[in-house]
Formats: C-alpha cells, sequence, structure tokens
C-alpha cells in the first residue's frame, strides 16, 4: 500500500461529516434496486445518485451498490452490469466502457494498523475498456483505454492501454496488436 498516494479519512472525527451523503446514496441505491429497471424513473435516480455527473445514454442493470455517489462519475455509452459495487472515493469511469456483473470497484481500504482510518485512492477506467465477470479494481488504478481485464481478476496496479490482464493480481498477458482497428462504441 505505500506505493500510492493516500487520502486518509478518520472514521472517530469524519463519520458525522460523511453520513449524510452515505445514507443518501444507500437510500437512491435501495430506489434503484426495487424499481423496474425499464421505468424511466431509473434515469432519474441515476442522475440524482451520481449528482448528474453520469451520461444520459450510460445503461446500467440493478442491482447496483455505491457508497458515495457524489464522487462517480460515468460516462458516455458505459454499461454497468448486474450487481456492481462502487466503494467510492473518486471513481471515474469514462466512454464507451463495458462492466460484466459482479464487478467491483473499491477505492478505499483500512489502515492495517488502525482500522478506523481510510486510505482512499481514486480509480479510473479508461474509454472503451472492458472489465470481465467479477473483477475487482483497488484503489489508486488506472486501467488504460482499450484495455481488457479477465473475469475474475484483481487489479492491484495500473493496466497499460491496449493490454490485455489476468489473474489475482492481474497480469498483463498481452497487448492488443491492432488498437486502431477496435470500434469505439
Amino acid at each position: 500500500m505505500a506505493d500510492k498516494e493516500y487520502t486518509i479519512i478518520n472514521m472517530r472525527t469524519d463519520r458525522a461529516k460523511l453520513a449524510p451523503e452515505i445514507n443518501r446514496s444507500a437510500q437512491l441505491c435501495y430506489q434503484i434496486n426495487t424499481t423496474d429497471p425499464t421505468s424511466p424513473k431509473i434515469k432519474e435516480l441515476l442522475k440524482e445518485l451520481f449528482h448528474g455527473h453520469v451520461a444520459d445514454d450510460a445503461s446500467f442493470m440493478p442491482p447496483l451498490h455505491v457508497l458515495d455517489g457524489s464522487k462517480v462519475t460515468i460516462g458516455k455509452n458505459t454499461h454497468l452490469n448486474f450487481n456492481t459495487t462502487i466503494m467510492s472515493a473518486e471513481v471515474t469511469i469514462e466512454d464507451n466502457v463495458k462492466i460484466a456483473a459482479n464487478s467491483q470497484f473499491l477505492a478505499n481500504n483500512h489502515d492495517p494498523y488502525d482500522r478506523e482510518k481510510l486510505l482512499t485512492a481514486p480509480i479510473t477506467i479508461k474509454n472503451n475498456a472492458w472489465l470481465g465477470a467479477g473483477v475487482s479494481v483497488l484503489a489508486g488504478v488506472t486501467i488504460g483505454e482499450n484495455a481488457i481485464i479477465g473475469a475474475g481478476a484483481v487489479v492491484d496496479k495500473d493496466v497499460p492501454a491496449n493490454s490485455i490482464a489476468v489473474g489475482i493480481p492481474a497480469k498483463v498477458i498481452k497487448t492488443i496488436p491492432h488498437p486502431e482497428q477496435i470500434k469505439q462504441g
């Protein structure tokens, strides 16, 4: 954990300040997860959850679990499949990103010596990345443009653009030879 730049949140002193947004996000996730997924109301709830930082054409399949919607941005033509979990510090998911079911964005972690301190670092998923089912992305990671992350991978380090990474921890196994041929969107 030492090689990343973390923001420290002390839950002893900051819990009351964070609680309103966490509670608001939990209530909105509950509403999203109990609303007909074809209802136009879903788009309104998502805009509210993410404070408007979600593209109109982004799509989601409930259930969705978000700790702090104020710190999440979702780009154009991006799809988050069933059971996406976002433990928010700052999570930015750019345009044309495909996220399969049961994926997790874990932008926070506990200090190993003081469990009341959260260590947070931003997660960024660049344009046109594709994450397979059950992928976990840890705090401080950037997944590069056009990258593919294999199902079940745990991504604890940056993945370069045009790479394919798999495993626990995720390792780059291949570079996409002709990224210019990848269709955007």
